[in-house]
C-alpha cells in the first residue's frame, strides 16, 4: 500500500497534523501501535499555552471544542515541605491564560475530528527504510508494510523514524517518576485531597518530590519524582506493584501521612517512568521525503512545553504543506527550520524548573522562582 502523507504515531502532535491537513483537504493516514484509543491512560492535565497549543487548535478549527474540556480553577499552585507545611499557596487568578484540560479528552477530541479510518490502530512500526527518490517503507509488527511518499515521525521518544535522519538517541536524565492515582479522593482520601488543594501541589525536598494534580471527578494524579541513577530501577521488577510501592514509599519515609498516602494508597498499580532527553540543539540535515515532530524531534525533560510544542509542530507542518502544493520538500525544509528555532528558544528560556524542584536546595529555589525572588536577587 502507498499513502501520500503517512504519520507514525497518534499522539497530540501527529493528530494535530492530521487534523490541519484535513482542514485543508489533504488526506493522511496515521499509524498507531496501540490497538485502540483507550488502551493506555493518556496522562493527566495539560495546560495549553496561547502561542503554541492554543494556536495549534485555532489552526485545527477546534478551539471552541477545546474550551468545553477546560477544568476551571486548576491553575492554582501550592508548595509544601515534607512535613506538610504550606510554604506557598497561589489561587487560580482566573486569567485562563494557560487553561488545564484532561490530556485524554483532548486527544479524543482530535480523534473525533478526523474522518473515519484515518487512524490505523494496532500498527506498531518495527523498521523503516529508504527506497530512494524520497519514498520510504515502514514495516509493522503485524507483518504488513506501507510505502510512504511523505513520512512524518510523530512517534515519540523512541521513534522508529528518527534513525533515518539522525544518530541521536535518548539519554537518561537522572530522574525517574512513579505515577499513581487516587480516585474519589474527597470521600475516600480526604486528608490527601485537602493537601493537594484545588490545582497542583509540589511537595519537595532535596532529591525527591511529589507532584500532584486534582483532575476531574475527584481524582488525584501524582508523580513521585526521584533523583536516582539508572541502576536504581534496573535491578528489580518494576512491574511488581507491591515491590515498587514499597521501594518508592521508603524514599519518602517520615513525610506527612497525607502526602505518603498519595503513593501507598494508589488505586492503580504504580507506573515507573524514567525520564530521557535528546541532546540539546538536536537537528539534522534535510533528507527528502521524511521529517519529525514533537518528542521524536526535540525530547526534553518535562517543562510544560512538550505537548504544546508537538501540537504547534503538527499545525505548522500542516499549514506549510497546504501552502506549498506540489512542493513537499520546500514545506519540510520550512517546517524544520521553524521547528529547530522554536525548540532552541524553549531550551534557551528553560529555567531548569524540573531540576530545581528537587535539587539540593529544594524547595527553596522553586519558591524563589515562583515568587520572582530569584529574578530580583
Amino acid at each position: 500500500m502507498t499513502t501520500p502523507v503517512t504519520i507514525i504515531g497518534a499522539g497530540l502532535g501527529g493528530l494535530t497534523l492530521a487534523r490541519v491537513l484535513h482542514v485543508y483537504g489533504i488526506p493522511a493516514a496515521v499509524y498507531e501501535a496501540d490497538p485502540a484509543p483507550d488502551t493506555r491512560r493518556q496522562g493527566g492535565l495539560l495546560d495549553l499555552h496561547p502561542q503554541s497549543g492554543q494556536a495549534a487548535l485555532e489552526a485545527a478549527g477546534l478551539i471552541e471544542e477545546f474550551r468545553k474540556l477546560i477544568l476551571p480553577g486548576r491553575e492554582a499552585y501550592r508548595v509544601m515541605d515534607q512535613a506538610g507545611s504550606v510554604l506557598l499557596d497561589l489561587p487560580d487568578d482566573g486569567s485562563g491564560e494557560r487553561p488545564e484540560a484532561p490530556r485524554g479528552e483532548l486527544r479524543q477530541m482530535l480523534l473525533d475530528s478526523l474522518p473515519a479510518g484515518t487512524v490505523r490502530w494496532g500498527r506498531k512500526a518495527t523498521a523503516v527504510r529508504a527506497l530512494g527518490e524520497g519514498r520510504h517503507q515502514v514495516d509493522f509488527a503485524d507483518d504488513t508494510t506501507v510505502v510512504a511518499d511523505l513520512l512524518i515521525g510523530a512517534d515519540g521518544a523512541w521513534s522508529r523514524v528518527r534513525p533515518l535522519l539522525s544518530e541521536a538517541a535518548p539519554e537518561y536524565f537522572g530522574v525517574c517518576s512513579v505515577e499513581t492515582f487516587l480516585f474519589d479522593a474527597g470521600t475516600r482520601h480526604p486528608a490527601s485531597a485537602e493537601a493537594v488543594g484545588a490545582g497542583s501541589l509540589f511537595a519537595l525536598a532535596p532529591g525527591r518530590g511529589l507532584l500532584a494534580h486534582r483532575e476531574g471527578s475527584g481524582t488525584l494524579h501524582t508523580y513521585a519524582q526521584l533523583k536516582k541513577p539508572q541502576d536504581w530501577f534496573a535491578d528489580f521488577d518494576a512491574t511488581d506493584a507491591t515491590a515498587l510501592t514499597v521501594r518508592v514509599a521508603k524514599e519518602f519515609d517520615g513525610w506527612a501521612p497525607e502526602l505518603t498516602a498519595l503513593i501507598t494508597d494508589s488505586d492503580t498499580p504504580p507506573a515507573l517512568r524514567p525520564i530521557f532527553t535528546l541532546p540539546a540543539g538536536h537537528r539534522w540535515d534535510r533528507i527528502p521525503g521524511v521529517t519529525l515532530l514533537g518528542d521524536a524531534a526535540h525530547l526534553r525533560a518535562p517543562n510544560g512545553e512538550g505537548a504544546n510544542l508537538a501540537m504547534q509542530d503538527g499545525a505548522e507542518l500542516g499549514r506549510a504543506l497546504a501552502a506549498r502544493p506540489g512542493d513537499a520538500e520546500a514545506a519540510l525544509a520550512a517546517h524544520e527550520q521553524a521547528m529547530f528555532a522554536r525548540a532552541a528558544t524553549v531550551e534557551a528560556d528553560d529555567d531548569g524548573f524540573y531540576t530545581i524542584m528537587i535539587d539540593d536546595h529544594a524547595p527553596h529555589r522553586l519558591l524563589a522562582l515562583m515568587t520572582g525572588a530569584e529574578q530580583d536577587a
